[in-house]
């Protein structure tokens, strides 16, 4: 299982997003541009010093990553499908989108029918904090995935 951000803008999310991913060793694929350089103090700081045991992979092009043999599932608020309705697999890619604009159309047109969300009783909230919901959305895969070894 990996972590997939597209386009993330928010050096605390991402640094934040890091040391989710270096304490689950889960590796974390950061999909350019990113609004911030990977030198930034305040992504350096959200991470702490965990930055040497992320598996991190930095590319520019979001469709070779999403388009292998992984089942990728995009985190969307505008999805009605909640992330604990799926099954999700040791090998899944977990997407989410920049802050600000979510993921891209052309990605979401890709995979229509790939697309989960946190859901959200509030309609006045627009959506969630973005390493929040990378967050429960890992642990709700991982918490399958034990489920199911256990059984």
């Amino acid at each position: 299982m990996k972590i997939v951000l597209v386009n993330p803008l928010i050096p605390p999310n991402t640094g934040s997003i890091g040391r989710l991913c270096a304490a689950t060793n889960t590796p974390l694929v950061l999909i350019e541009p990113l609004g911030f350089s990977l030198e930034d103090r305040y992504l350096k700081r959200a991470g702490l010093d965990y930055w040497p045991w992320i598996d991190l992979t930095v590319t520019k092009d979001w469709v070779s990553v999403l388009s292998g043999d992984d089942r990728p599932w995009l985190f969307t608020s505008n999805s009605d499908r909640p992330h604990t309705s799926v099954q999700y697999t040791s090998t899944d890619l977990l997407v989410f989108g920049s802050e600000t604009q979510g993921l891209p159309d052309e990605m979401l047109e890709m995979w229509p029918n790939r697309q989960v969300c946190l859901p959200m009783d509030n309609p006045k909230i627009r959506s969630l904090n973005l390493a929040q919901c990378a967050a429960v959305g890992l642990y709700e895969a991982r918490r399958q995935l034990q489920d199911s070894h256990s059984v």
